[in-house]
């Protein structure tokens, strides 16, 4: 199984971003799908969640900015960023726990990773 991010780069105070996530592989179910981010010197925090049901979480600073989605039938998570600050700069994690098959113990699975900075 592979988490791939796109999406992220440099975007100014006040500014629209979206990452997207899409999970490949050998994938019976996935129950949750969710964004960490990590800024340097700072520990991995837990941004947005959303579960296979739609039921959805965020992180206290980011409610009203940040908007996740999941599109189940493509395996596919997104994060729609308005408004952003200087402070939401950090690398933007896709996190997924998940099953490969009916049988499987549920999984951890990360992506890579990709970049977003605000800044003027």
């Amino acid at each position: 199984v592979q988490l791939v991010e796109s999406g992220g780069g440099l975007v100014q105070p006040g500014g629209s971003l979206s990452v997207t996530c899409a999970a490949s592989g050998s994938i019976f179910t996935i129950e949750v799908m969710a964004w960490y981010r990590q800024a340097p010197g700072d520990q991995r925090e837990l941004v947005a969640t959303v579960t296979s049901d739609g039921a959805t979480n965020y992180l206290d600073s980011v409610k009203g900015r940040f908007t996740i989605s999941r599109d189940g039938a493509k395996n596919t998570v997104d994060l729609l960023m308005n408004n952003l600050k200087p402070e939401d700069t950090a690398v933007y994690y896709c996190h997924a726990v998940l099953t490969e098959t009916w049988h499987s113990p549920r999984q951890l699975y990360w992506g890579q990773g990709t970049q977003v900075t605000v800044s003027s």
